[in-house]
């Protein structure tokens, strides 16, 4: 209980939110070329080295890592670590981060990465622990963001992990011919047949008001269709449900000529929206919403038909996205190679995401023991679901920084004897 009787102690005898608010500034301050504000950024300093000095003396044997704790996160957030702590008695050796909806929410961050996100990233970075991005969108795009955010240094360090495309590829910088990794080149060759015939037929044969109204995101390997129109619009929306049916038919002509059934090609859209309907609840309810449901049972799906669907998942983003990926690279596939590049052969780690396929990475991590799991409250059913059932770590939307801070006052306390 020493511990918790310190942190009490820290709490009530110190003004830590206004040592919070010093650090925020000094840490957040942007730089002009003011003499009055950076008098006034200097007096901050001043006022919080002299309120960590306070809290240093007062805390002979742990006074350093009670200071950083007073000056950075809220009373809720360091026993919430504490709890966290005595619970797995470890420190997060590595963050699993997806990035839209989680680390930038559309609804409250202008979709950019808040400053103070970005700084906590970088302390834990400076702490020695590396992060991996674990993202649906394209490696480009990936690498941008983080170099305008985080800086071309931070991220081409060696300890920082890019898994793009849900887990097709892992981009590892510093790491020699490990650096990029194709993890879908590992695939057979049917199955890159039939994603290279959906993605060459996806524009080109679309209907005219799809082919208007949506384009190809810059992927390698998986295909997706996005709207032509800002996501999460009532058009985007109508945009996406046409283009998901238009998709699963595609799909479904493409497997049947991969697998020589050319003769019942009629049928294949009504196979795969059957298929897919019957596996995933949120594609039926697209389906049933706009009239194009199959009158077929899934279980008269062709066995080679149904072999082959069962490699491949198709996914729908509500006002955001079509996609077809494999079920045999997804986002825990890439976590595992950018863990084997950055060397965590002991992961204990935290997973932000919002999606199924962030679920699938947090239900590894519980299967086994790897760590932590936090998204945010307007996540999908099943992953606010898994984080509930766990830690609850729960945030609201663009605040990705409070479970960060959390976790940081957590790594700090792991170092008190």
């Amino acid at each position: 209980m020493e511990r918790y009787d310190q942190l009490y102690r820290l709490f009530d005898e110190f003004d830590t939110g206004q040592l919070r608010a010093y650090q925020d500034f000094v840490d957040l301050f942007p730089p002009v070329d003011s003499r009055v504000a950076l008098e006034h950024w200097q007096n901050a300093s001043d006022e919080l080295a002299d309120g960590k000095d306070e809290v240093r003396e007062a805390f002979p044997a742990t006074g350093e890592t009670f200071a950083d704790i007073a000056a950075t996160v809220t009373r809720k957030q360091a026993f919430t670590a504490l709890d966290l702590f005595t619970k797995y008695d470890r420190a997060v050796n590595a963050l699993v981060l997806d990035v839209d909806e989680t680390l930038r929410s559309a609804g409250r961050t202008d979709n950019e990465i808040p400053r103070d996100t970005l700084h906590i990233l970088t302390e834990f970075h400076e702490a020695g622990v590396p992060i991996v991005v674990c993202t649906g969108q394209t490696l480009e795009n990936v690498k941008g963001f983080l170099i305008q955010g985080l800086g071309n240094e931070l991220v081409h360090s060696g300890a920082v992990s890019v898994v793009y495309e849900a887990g097709t590829g892992v981009f590892t910088p510093g790491h020699g011919s490990d650096t990029k990794q194709l993890l879908y080149e590992d695939l057979d060759s049917g199955i890159r047949e039939v994603f290279d015939t959906v993605r060459s037929r996806a524009l080109s044969e679309a209907p005219d008001p799809l082919r208007r109204e949506c384009h190809l995101q810059g992927n390698e390997f998986n295909v997706t269709m996005k709207p032509n129109f800002e996501t999460g619009t009532p058009r985007a929306h109508e945009v996406i449900d046409d283009a998901l049916c238009y998709m699963l038919d595609l799909l479904g002509e493409s497997v049947l000529r991969e697998v020589d059934l050319r003769d019942d090609a009629g049928r294949a859209g009504a196979w795969a929206r059957a298929y897919y309907a019957a596996r995933d609840p949120e594609i039926r309810t697209v389906l049933e919403r706009e009239s194009a449901t199959a009158d077929v049972d899934p279980d008269d799906v062709p066995d080679p038909v149904a072999d082959v669907f069962e490699r491949i998942d198709v996914a729908y983003y509500e006002a955001d996205a079509a996609e077809i990926g494999t079920l045999e690279l997804n986002k825990v596939a890439g976590v595992e190679a950018g863990f084997n590049v950055l060397g965590i052969d002991d992961p204990f780690c935290l997973v932000m995401g919002d999606s199924k396929s962030d679920r699938r990475v947090m239900e590894w991590v519980a299967e086994n023991d790897y760590g932590l799991a936090a998204a945010p409250e307007h996540a999908s059913r099943d992953v606010l679901d898994h984080v509930i059932d766990t830690d609850e770590l729960v945030f609201d939307a663009g605040d990705a920084t409070d479970v960060l801070e959390t976790v940081y006052a957590l790594n700090r306390l792991a170092r008190v004897e």
